[in-house]
């Protein structure tokens, strides 16, 4: 068997020689200290960070998906952000698809014998009917794990753009892929845990990558979500929240107008900026891409 202890992700810690041995407000301050090195982590690939969201956007533009793959904890991060989607941004639950070694048991149960599969992978990408249009974003924080690395061999051979987030140099675990995201977070506080530094900065990037490909969507209007999904009584009040803002409006007359739209913000909006009907609004928007910016500028 190969060892993996030349990692990144596998080295001790020095900050934290002697963590059994602190108080638990030096534990809380030593995580903190540590945990402070995420931000830098991203910063530093936030040029190839941003090529991802261009990447990702022009897919799912085009009609293509997003794919999380992972094992362990980095494939249950992907699965989160993928189910965050459809509230966040009424996209319909195949856009964004989270897959995990293991199945759903593994969500709560560790499967960590699964991830060595490599042909599993490729499987699970193949199963989906992966092309062109799609991306593949592999997950592991380590960058060794055989079943991410055979769903990111199928997806390049199906033409797919990939991804590949892991927190050890490229020179350690070298792939071959479109984007190289190298999330360098150092040595965990317990060593090897990755759950810990490494899981929360790929929790940043994965919020980075969806909602900056939603914005670029169109899904978003300043810094409000006007595409959210009104399926239950807070996201109700958040819509409302919206138009009222937005629009200037009291809560009334933004209840009617929620209503008017078939509970849809963002055709809310333009029926009240561009003063059209619900029917010529959704026309609208469907000739400007969604875009609710370009459809206000073509109505008013």
């Amino acid at each position: 068997m190969e060892t993996r202890a030349h990692l990144l992700t596998e080295q001790v810690n020095p900050n934290s020689a002697q963590l059994d041995a602190l108080s638990s407000l030096e534990i809380v301050e030593l995580f903190n200290q540590e945990d402070a090195k995420t931000i830098s982590a991203i910063a530093a690939v936030k040029e190839k960070l941003a090529m991802a969201i261009d990447r990702t956007a022009d897919s799912l533009r085009q009609g293509g998906r997003l794919f999380y793959i992972g094992a362990g904890t980095s494939g249950r991060l992907g699965v989160l952000d993928a189910a965050e989607c459809p509230p966040t941004f009424c996209t319909p639950p195949e856009m964004v698809q989270g897959i995990l070694a293991g199945g759903d048991a593994a969500l709560v149960r560790s499967s960590e014998g699964m991830e060595d599969i490599f042909s599993d992978g490729e499987a699970a990408i193949a199963d989906r009917n992966v092309g062109p249009k799609d991306v593949v974003v592999g997950i592991a924080a380590g960058g060794t794990t055989p079943y991410v690395h055979g769903a990111l061999k199928e997806g390049r051979k199906r033409g797919a753009t990939t991804v590949f987030i892991a927190c050890v140099p490229e020179e350690q675990v070298p792939l071959d892929v479109d984007i190289n995201l190298r999330l360098l977070v150092g040595p965990e506080v317990l060593a090897g845990s990755t759950r810990l530094k490494s899981g929360t900065v790929t929790k940043l990037a994965l919020n980075i990558l969806s909602t900056g490909s939603m914005v670029r969507l169109g899904k978003v209007y300043g810094n409000r979500m006007i595409d959210v999904a009104v399926t239950n009584t807070k996201l109700h009040d958040r819509a409302l929240s919206i138009l009222q803002d937005l629009a200037g409006l009291e809560r009334s007359a933004a209840e009617s107008l929620l209503e008017a739209s078939g509970k849809s913000v963002k055709l809310a909006l333009l029926m009240h900026w561009g003063k059209v009907d619900a029917i010529s609004g959704q026309k609208l928007l469907e000739g400007n891409g969604g875009d609710l910016r370009r459809a206000v500028a073509v109505a008013v």
